[in-house]
């Protein structure tokens, strides 16, 4: 081997080599919080009738928890600066029913303050839809008028994944998101919402 293709592999290998420890550098400060969020949910909807005029609708589809769980806990320093301020949150939606067509995913800002190592804290008046999101697809052709059925699936119900997103930092400034799912039927005219 000459020395000018030693010189190049050498070099092809140290670029490599940093490549990989700058991203392994980012992976570590995704990670490096001292504080785990974990974010539940207690459903209390599954079935929801898009008709506008549908009964027992005006409830909450469920009730967020949130927790900030210290990772490793030390009774001997100031927890305050591990407290969580939540910033935003995004709702995405993942079909399960076979069909791609999805509601638009949004983000919305929040100001919720979550204490380390403290009991859960409720995540109330999160938006779930966009005000329009039952008048578009693929909510739109469920309506009678429209042939109600889903034409990715020819089914008259259509089956998603609500994802709840949740961003924030420590008051230290370690960045910190957790996430929970719903699993949600939508119908029109169906009775109304369960």
């Amino acid at each position: 081997m000459k020395l000018g293709s030693r010189k190049l592999i050498s070099t092809a290998l140290l670029f490599a080599l940093l490549l990989t420890s700058f991203s392994c550098t980012n992976e570590f400060a995704k990670s490096a919080s001292p504080v785990e969020l974990i974010v539940t949910n207690t459903q209390e909807m599954q079935l929801l009738d898009t008709d506008p005029v549908a009964v027992n609708c005006d409830r909450n589809i469920g009730k967020v928890q949130i927790r900030a769980l210290l990772k490793a806990p030390d009774n001997s320093i100031d927890q305050r600066f591990n407290d969580v301020r939540l910033t935003r949150y995004r709702v995405s939606y993942i079909r399960t029913d076979g069909g791609t067509l999805v509601p638009a995913p949004f983000v919305r800002t929040i100001d919720t303050l979550v204490t380390a190592g403290g009991g859960p804290s409720d995540l109330t008046g999160f938006a779930a839809f966009q005000a329009e999101a039952f008048n578009q697809a693929p909510f739109v052709a469920l309506r009678t008028e429209n042939g109600g059925r889903d034409p990715e699936t020819g089914r008259t119900r259509i089956r998603m994944d609500l994802v709840l997103e949740l961003f924030g930092e420590t008051l230290a400034g370690s960045n910190v998101s957790g996430r929970t799912s719903l699993s949600l039927d939508f119908c029109f005219r169906c009775g109304g919402c369960v």
